[in-house]
């Protein structure tokens, strides 16, 4: 199972970057692989705040269409995962929240590996992150 991470659908339907490519061919590697795809429902928060943030609301519908179009299941977050990422966050100061709530619900549900161009998931041990 794997874990898809917010910037992997941002990359996908966002302008020129160099992660744009790699985005796309490692999402297709995984899809031809079979792979079981899932997120959490804090991903689908992050898309809407970066793009409001941005003042891009534009991008929101295509980005959660292209993760949604991919991902078997959408995980909940629940207290139990707020939990867990309060101890994520105490115990690596420099984990960022949003990192530590992904990682608790992928804990929770005994989830290794992840898609992302986001490295604070190389600070918990136990994670592989596709790169």
């Amino acid at each position: 199972m794997v874990f898809i991470d917010a910037n992997v659908p941002m990359y996908l339907v966002g302008t020129a970057h160099p992660n744009k490519v790699d985005a796309q061919r490692r999402l297709e590697a995984l899809v031809s692989q079979r792979a079981r795809l899932v997120t959490d429902a804090e991903v689908l928060t992050e898309i809407l705040h970066r793009y409001t943030a941005l003042e891009r609301r534009g991008g929101i519908q295509p980005a959660l269409d292209a993760l949604l179009g991919v991902v078997d299941e959408v995980l909940p977050v629940d207290r139990e995962s707020v939990e867990r990422a309060k101890q994520l966050v105490l115990q690596y100061p420099t984990l960022p929240v949003r990192a530590a709530m992904h990682i608790a619900t992928m804990q929770r549900h005994g989830i290794e590996q992840v898609l992302s161009f986001d490295a604070a998931f190389d600070r918990v041990p136990g994670l592989t992150r596709i790169r």
